[in-house]
């Protein structure tokens, strides 16, 4: 189906409050990487000016919580009704520069999860090294502030391990020395994970156990799915947003249907 009429249709479902049907007692939580205007074409970034047309969207289509909220709500097994948290993966610096400033105009909440090895490096993660591009990282600081003002701060391991063939010793190390870094250096709680890059087969189930016995509060995918009565916070699925969604109205009709569950 073209995108065009998906965004027709996505317009149609919301416009008649379909979606209040279709996605009664259920939640979503969307992923993000980087925020930023690039000609470099590929699945990671989003414009800024798309980024907040899918905030505004947001804003006025669902009820956008902190990730903690569902968390909550999930174990205390109270009633879903259409939240949705905003989340960002890996640590990029334009999640500082460009993405939270549009977050706290709309006076909207965030999770950001974080590579804590490679806040204030140099280090060029291989897949935007196999695209010959590299962008800078968060700094220390720039984390500490974004905690500061409001924000959610959570895990995504030390140097963005793949958890499905990791394990033992070095997953520990991983997920136990990533929570540990960054509540050492907010002196907060973290108790939200999200495993790199996210599929079924990048964690390994006795790796999801060891996130559940070390303090946090959820494990979070990124394959795409929604929430739902019963669903195991520490199997929490996220809806990546790329190029995929063009346009919030075209997320907003993959999701309403429940075919936003990608491959994995």
């Amino acid at each position: 189906m073209k995108g065009s009429i998906k965004r027709l249709l996505g317009h149609t479902i919301f416009a008649s409050h379909l979606d209040a049907i279709l996605l009664r007692n259920t939640a979503v939580i969307v992923a993000f990487h980087r925020v930023r205007d690039t000609q470099v074409p590929e699945g990671l970034t989003v414009s800024v000016a798309i980024f907040e047309e899918y905030c505004k969207f947001f804003k006025r289509r669902f009820d956008v919580v902190p990730l903690r909220d569902i968390v909550d709500k999930l174990e205390r097994g109270a009633k879903l009704n259409r939240e949705l948290a905003i989340t960002f993966d890996d640590g990029y610096r334009d999640n500082f520069e460009n993405a939270a400033p549009v977050l706290e105009k709309l006076g909207l909440p965030a999770t950001f999860f974080v590579v804590t090895q490679w806040m204030g490096t140099d280090v060029v993660p291989w897949w935007d090294e196999q695209q010959g591009v590299r962008y800078p990282w968060m700094t220390w600081e720039q984390v500490r502030s974004l905690h500061q003002r409001g924000f959610e701060l959570g895990a995504h391991t030390r140097t963005h391990a793949d958890l499905g063939t990791v394990t033992d010793a070095d997953a520990k190390d991983q997920i136990q020395g990533a929570r540990r870094q960054l509540q050492e250096f907010l002196s907060a709680p973290v108790e939200l994970f999200a495993y790199p890059y996210g599929k079924r087969a990048n964690l390994a189930e006795t790796n999801r156990h060891l996130v559940r016995g070390s303090g946090f509060r959820c494990c979070c995918s990124c394959f795409g799915g929604l929430i739902v009565p019963g669903t195991d916070p520490f199997d929490l699925p996220r809806v990546p947003i790329s190029p995929v969604y063009p346009s919030p109205l075209q997320f907003g009709f993959e999701v309403a249907l429940g075919r936003s569950l990608q491959a994995a």
